[in-house]
């Protein structure tokens, strides 16, 4: 019975639209015309009659935050639309609103303790754990369930993740200019700036202090020590550079792009 009323909270996920979301303004707005009446014509066409199968499966919505790895201080709020491509994978798309102006950020791909053994020690440092962000009721997934979202809680609490921002407009850059960063989760209390999650909780009327305590019974896991490598002081961030790359060549666990 427990599974089958899983299975009825999982399928309303694709309500979010309306329970969840649109309570997020964009940070910023984008240069450029109006669309055309044949632009819109166009996209409501395309709508219609393409199919877009590798967008279906992005059905789950999480809410969190994230800093520039290397500055602490320069945090941001995370909306996140996840995919689940099997029991140890995932990937997610991440914008910086909820609504129809939100502005594509960046990607974050989560794995689990099994896959993250398999990375090399120097790809490991790339990687942050999201034991806290759980723990701590600083992760959400607005919408669902609580019956629903500690189950999803209890999957995420040991995973890892890679994020990488391609559009900084937490810094107010009306278009995606300058180099991708590599992006961090808080691990302890204290890092989060307590005015973005207050204004977070109030968006979604929740208490992340509740949450918390909702989430008290769910199992610490064991961090591999390779994870939130900037708490050492091992930072791994890309530059833009004037010589050549190729992924077949170079990208075997390496951190720069050169």
């Amino acid at each position: 019975m427990k599974a089958i009323i899983l299975k009825v909270y999982w399928f309303l996920v694709i309500l979010l639209v309306a329970c969840g979301g649109n309570n997020t303004k964009s940070n910023v707005q984008s240069p450029g015309d109006q669309k055309t009446t044949k632009d819109k014509a166009l996209n409501s066409g395309a709508d219609l009659l393409q199919d877009k199968r590798p967008l279906v499966g992005f059905d789950a919505y999480l809410d969190g935050f994230h800093f520039y790895n290397g500055n602490l201080n320069a945090q941001m709020e995370a909306h996140h639309y996840v995919n689940q491509l099997n029991e140890d994978f995932y990937q997610a798309i991440i914008f910086d609103g909820n609504g129809r102006d939100a502005k594509l950020m960046g990607i974050e791909y989560i794995i689990t303790p099994k896959l993250f053994k398999m990375l090399s020690d120097e790809e490991k440092l790339l990687w942050h754990s999201h034991h806290y962000e759980v723990k701590s009721g600083s992760l959400i997934a607005p919408g669902i369930p609580d019956v629903a979202e500690h189950e999803l809680m209890e999957k995420l609490v040991s995973t890892y993740g890679k994020t990488i921002h391609t559009w900084h407009t937490d810094q107010q850059r009306s278009l995606p200019v300058g180099s991708p960063m590599v992006m961090m989760g808080f691990t302890k209390k204290g890092q989060l700036k307590p005015n973005l999650l207050a204004a977070r909780d109030k968006r979604f009327k929740v208490t992340s202090e509740e949450i918390k305590q909702k989430r008290a019974d769910i199992a610490m896991p064991k961090v591999d020590p390779l994870a939130n490598a900037w708490e050492k002081g091992k930072i791994r961030q890309f530059i833009i550079s004037s010589d050549a790359d190729s992924a077949q060549t170079k990208h075997q666990g390496e951190a720069h792009i050169h």
